[in-house]
């Protein structure tokens, strides 16, 4: 028979050796391959020239797409292993004259050109750098004296030519652009620093305040809350959100009070809102028409004329600023500016019924104006009596009889023939009707108004020479009749 513990302790031996084996395989095949892994960069650690040059290749892929920090950590490893790499000077120098760090760019310049005198690309480049260093002081100060238009050129054609990743000047370019009124303009060249870097707190400002005054104020209110939240104590974010918040609630106030018929609390609103920043034009314009509107209800028409002329010189095809002026314009009784104002409105919406409607009005008034006022004629108000009337024309008629004004007879004569005509109006009760309703004097019998034959059965009193006319007043004249006169 066969001994069985004499069988398993041995295959139990090989098993275990077998282990063994393999176990040693393995390590030996580690080591051997952390060796082959670790020789190049041991090499590259033995050998200077090989690891700068891997830096600088690092760089430049960096380079390529604009990774300019990364680049100068790579470019500062490079010299740092070689300080005698002529190459990496050079990069270092053009994207720190890129970023316009020009201080520093010219000491790199410098470094170059001490270890290969002469190149001529390398000085056209240092050139270059001074050309930018200059206008970028220049276009400072002549921002900081408000020639705007003048810095804008120094930015756009000399400094970001030279140096197009300078976001200092990139910052004073959307400044200009915000001082020249452009607003799309800074909105778009912000945008590109915010792509860039997110957080920039000065075009979170700027970016702001031109949605601020394009008056897309929830925009700019949200820019100026993304950049408190990087910063609460930023002092002019701080004070672009406050302002605004002021503005918006004045303006709101406004309106409410308007709405409500608090008429006199809502020109003072208005005109606080507008007096926030008389520079927003924008959002003035229509703080302006709104003041127009209220002063009109109020029958302040000189005022309300003033402050539809502002929304017009902001906005000429402003059309419901043209209506309210139109409407200012009769209240002053310029008629003439209310019919051409309204014509202008009503040419550019054809369709408005209610623009018809006021110039209809405007157009009435107008004629009205031209006519004889009666009223005014024999010195009475529209309320007179028929009495007071009556006393009126008696003592004008007195007055300007021809017999007692023979010095100046025709001017007497005139001005007798408008008494008459007055009196025949107004002291007939149907043609006073008539004549108060704006209807046209001759479809009352009244021959044109102003020239021949005022009433008097159809007759001048002082047409058809040679001829005598006797005018006899009902009671006399006070102090006795005159009797006729003769022509």
């Amino acid at each position: 028979m066969i001994d069985l513990h004499q069988i398993y302790p041995l295959s139990m031996d090989m098993v275990a050796w077998r282990g063994i084996i393999f176990t040693i395989f393995i390590l030996n095949f580690v080591l051997a391959c952390q060796l082959l892994l670790l020789q190049p960069l041991v090499s590259a650690s033995e050998g200077q020239p090989v690891k700068a040059d891997d830096y600088l290749e690092k760089a430049a892929q960096s380079i390529k797409v604009k990774r300019y920090s990364e680049a100068l950590e790579d470019l500062n490893a490079a010299i740092e292993a070689d300080q005698t790499l002529s190459e990496a000077y050079s990069r270092r120098a053009n994207i720190l004259r890129l970023l316009c760090r020009y201080d520093e760019s010219e000491v790199n310049y410098s470094k170059y050109l001490e270890l290969k005198p002469g190149n001529a690309a390398v000085e056209k480049e240092l050139s270059q750098l001074h050309q930018a260093r200059s206008a970028l002081e220049t276009a400072s100060s002549l921002y900081d004296s408000g020639d705007v238009k003048k810095a804008l050129e120094y930015v756009d054609k000399v400094v970001l030519v030279f140096s197009p990743a300078c976001s200092k000047a990139k910052l004073l370019k959307v400044k200009l652009l915000l001082s020249s009124k452009d607003y799309s303009g800074a909105i778009a060249e912000t945008g590109y620093i915010l792509k860039e870097d997110e957080d920039n707190l000065d075009a979170l400002l700027v970016r702001g305040r031109a949605y601020y005054y394009l008056a897309d104020h929830d925009v700019a209110m949200r820019h100026y809350q993304k950049g408190l939240r990087l910063d609460p104590e930023h002092s002019e974010l701080k004070k672009a959100y406050f302002g605004l918040k002021k503005l918006q609630k004045k303006t709101k106030s406004a309106e409410d009070n308007l709405e409500k018929g608090k008429l006199r609390l809502a020109v003072e609103d208005y005109k606080a809102a507008i007096a926030l920043d008389p520079d927003h034009v924008a959002h003035n314009v229509h703080l302006h028409l709104g003041l127009c509107k209220v002063l009109v209800k109020l029958g302040r028409g000189k005022d309300a004329l003033s402050s539809c002329t502002e929304v017009l010189t902001i906005d000429e095809e402003f059309i419901e600023a043209l209506v309210q002026r139109g409407e200012a314009k009769l209240l002053t009784e310029d008629w003439e500016g209310a019919v051409e104002d309204l014509k202008a409105a009503a040419q550019k919406s054809p369709q408005d019924s209610s623009i018809r409607e006021v110039l209809m009005r405007a157009e009435k008034a107008l004629k009205l104006s031209k006519r004889k006022d009666w009223y005014k004629i024999l010195g009475v108000s529209k309320t007179a009596s028929v009495a007071e009337i009556k006393r009126a024309y008696k003592k004008l008629a007195l007055k300007w009889h021809p017999d007692k004004n023979n010095d100046n007879r025709e001017e007497a004569e005139n001005k007798f023939r408008e008494i008459a005509a007055a009196y025949e109006v107004l002291s007939d009760d149907e043609k006073r009707v008539r004549y108060d309703r704006g209807e046209d004097e001759e479809g009352m019998g009244m021959g044109g108004g102003g020239g021949g034959g005022y009433g008097f059965g159809g007759f001048d009193p002082f047409g058809g020479g040679g001829q005598q006319y006797t005018f006899h007043f009902e009671g006399g004249f006070p102090g006795g009749d005159f009797g006729g006169f003769h022509f």
